[in-house]
């Protein structure tokens, strides 16, 4: 029977309860723009888009469930996805429509801590209703990240990244 994850912050002596969840304010390359190129693009809580000398460039934010062995919720990390302009447009449109099963292809915008870069890792954007942000389904590679995506991490691996997420700027 799956459990509720705790554990006592090794970092902080906390006692931290519920599965992990971290996310990102924004996609990688949005943070990397000069403010002239951000003033003219634009940036909410779930979507971005922008122009540079290289194009157009589209990202939503989506949520990449990772599985704790033997607790009932994954480890959850709210990441950015590029998306082409027509699949872009087209979430747009569609987002929160019961029949919007469409999944995306996309590349993810983010390097998440404790892995090697997981930056523009391929991947598939599944829509969800309009209450919930899309999921994401990574492809096969040989990453770690994938790895964990596919069969799991142990509670002790998830205390560890989340401590690390915590405790990253101190």
């Amino acid at each position: 029977m799956a459990g509720i994850f705790r554990f006592t912050c090794s970092c902080c002596g906390r006692q931290h309860q519920g599965s992990p969840s971290f996310a990102f304010r924004a996609p990688a390359p949005w943070l990397e723009q000069p403010a002239d190129i951000r003033s003219r693009g634009s940036l909410d809580s779930n979507r971005c888009h922008y122009r540079d000398r290289d194009g157009e460039h589209y990202f939503i934010r989506t949520v990449l469930d990772i599985p704790i062995h033997d607790v009932a919720d994954p480890f959850i990390w709210g990441v950015w996805v590029s998306l082409s302009r027509q699949s872009y447009h087209h979430y747009q449109a569609h987002h929160g429509q019961s029949d919007n099963h469409t999944p995306y292809f996309g590349w993810l915008c983010n390097d998440l801590p404790w892995y090697s870069s997981t930056y523009a890792l391929a991947t598939s954007v599944h829509p969800l209703d309009s209450t919930h942000r899309p999921c994401l389904t990574l492809h096969e590679a040989n990453h770690e990240l994938i790895r964990d995506f596919k069969y799991g991490i142990s509670m002790a691996k998830a205390q560890q990244i989340a401590e690390l997420c915590l405790h990253q700027d101190g």
